[in-house]
């Protein structure tokens, strides 16, 4: 089956959907230990959470994440450097995805949590591209 999304008011849902929501808040913030604990804070029912925990998501959420796309030089540390270097503007890096280095260069994807910058977003990508091992660093669509 199709998959097919829809952008709802958080008023206008039942109550047992914002329950989800903070249950898998707290889960991922690590303040419930596991799903018991986290249903039990929300009085919700373990049930009613695995029923809708894959369907219901925060729409906040996914806009705190963006994709890098970087060219670097083939050369031992680079990608310890960027990514040292997202850390270190305050960016929680999710995922990587490097290719082959081909021609002295290696193409990598980062996708990075933005919600924790100590910048912005450009300023984060101007000091990556100052880096001596990039080639260039630019944000993906």
């Amino acid at each position: 089956m199709k998959q097919h999304f829809l952008m709802v008011d958080a008023a206008v849902l039942p109550e047992v959907f914002l329950k989800v929501l903070k249950a898998k808040e707290l889960l991922a913030s690590g303040e419930a230990r596991n799903i018991s604990a986290a249903t039990r804070a929300v009085d919700l029912s373990r049930s009613a959470f695995y029923k809708y925990k894959d369907s219901i998501f925060d729409a906040r959420g996914s806009q705190q994440i963006i994709t890098l796309m970087a060219t670097l030089l083939d050369e031992t540390g680079s990608l310890q450097a960027l990514l040292g270097a997202i850390s270190a503007a305050g960016g929680s890096v999710v995922t990587i995805n490097q290719s082959t280095p081909e021609n002295g260069t290696a193409k990598v994807e980062v996708t990075v949590r933005t919600d924790t910058l100590r910048m912005s977003v450009e300023e984060m990508l101007a000091e990556l591209n100052r880096q001596h091992t990039v080639i260039e660093v630019r944000q993906g669509v």
